[in-house]
């Protein structure tokens, strides 16, 4: 209801403080991923990260091959179609702010993907549970499918929670392994994917005064590292029940709010400004993914 709510204010309404939603949506975000981890157990949440580890590799290998495959194919830029299969592949628009600065993308470039991943976030989050129920999926199989085929944190975090208890420790152990990569495949991309102005300096003849590539600071998802202290305490100090069940409590109400924040940017300039090719080409690799994890899942190819 926070998201329908957000979308429609969004769409009908001009957002005075854009901005500031947005910042605040993350900062919020963070807290209810913390927070979440006050009712979770180290062990679940040791066993789905470990177990969700190779999926997780798997998983962003083929999304990040399939999406170069469709940007060629439905010929969308080539910086932006590789943000948006980044996005696609780990965690949606923390990736591709994560990415961007290192193959050089351009402003335009960035909000391109970001847009076309934010569109295709919120379409799953209200699909997805309903999609669980009709196939018949157990939480377990719903959080891990939720964990590798839904792009932002917070939308797999909110699709878990609507599922089921252990949907929601599933989906959110899985998830924040494969937020993870952010910082690996922030330091690869450069090498594996050359921005233009490398290219263009290696077409060059060598004069000896060649200037050396910017380097850039890759974040780190430092929410992460308090979320498994927040499942630690919940484990190892369990007398302090009544402000566990506060600071649950808390997320969920910030998750709650973050929604509603992330609905209200979705408007009709940004969905004009995204354009046919990128989303068609989003669409497809999302559907794409979605498709492959969910048949193998059900085939208990891959389980927590």
């Amino acid at each position: 209801m926070a998201l329908v709510a957000g979308v429609v204010f969004g769409l009908t309404i001009h957002h005075p403080f854009a901005a500031a939603a947005s910042r605040i949506s993350r900062f919020l975000l963070q807290v209810a991923v913390v927070g979440l981890g006050f009712s979770m157990d180290l062990g679940q949440v040791l066993h789905a990260g470990r177990s969700g580890f190779l999926y997780t590799l798997l998983g962003i290998m083929f999304a990040l091959s399939a999406g170069t495959a469709l940007s060629k194919l439905f010929h969308v830029q080539r910086t932006t179609g590789f943000l948006i299969s980044a996005g696609t592949a780990i965690c949606g628009g923390s990736a591709i702010a994560a990415v961007g600065p290192a193959v050089e993308a351009s402003d335009e470039q960035m909000s391109v993907s970001m847009g076309t991943v934010f569109l295709l976030n919120a379409v799953g989050l209200m699909v997805f549970p309903p999609l669980g129920h009709f196939l018949q999926l157990t939480e377990t199989q719903f959080g891990l499918w939720a964990a590798l085929a839904i792009h932002d944190t917070s939308s797999v975090v909110a699709a878990g929670a609507h599922y089921g208890p252990l949907a929601l420790t599933v989906a959110t152990t899985v998830k924040l392994a494969r937020a993870l990569w952010i910082v690996p495949i922030t330091f690869a991309a450069p090498r594996w994917f050359k921005p233009q102005s490398v290219i263009k300096q290696n077409d060059q003849p060598k004069t000896g005064t060649e200037i050396p590539p910017m380097k850039h600071r890759t974040p780190w998802p430092w929410f992460i590292l308090f979320f498994l202290i927040a499942a630690v305490m919940r484990t190892y100090l369990p007398s302090s029940y009544h402000f566990y069940d506060g600071a649950s409590c808390i997320a969920h109400t910030s998750l709650t709010v973050t929604l509603l924040l992330i609905g209200s940017g979705i408007t009709r300039k940004g969905i004009k400004k995204v354009g046919v090719k990128p989303l068609v080409m989003g669409m497809l690799l999302w559907i794409l993914v979605a498709c492959v994890s969910l048949v193998l899942i059900r085939m208990e190819w891959i389980h927590i």
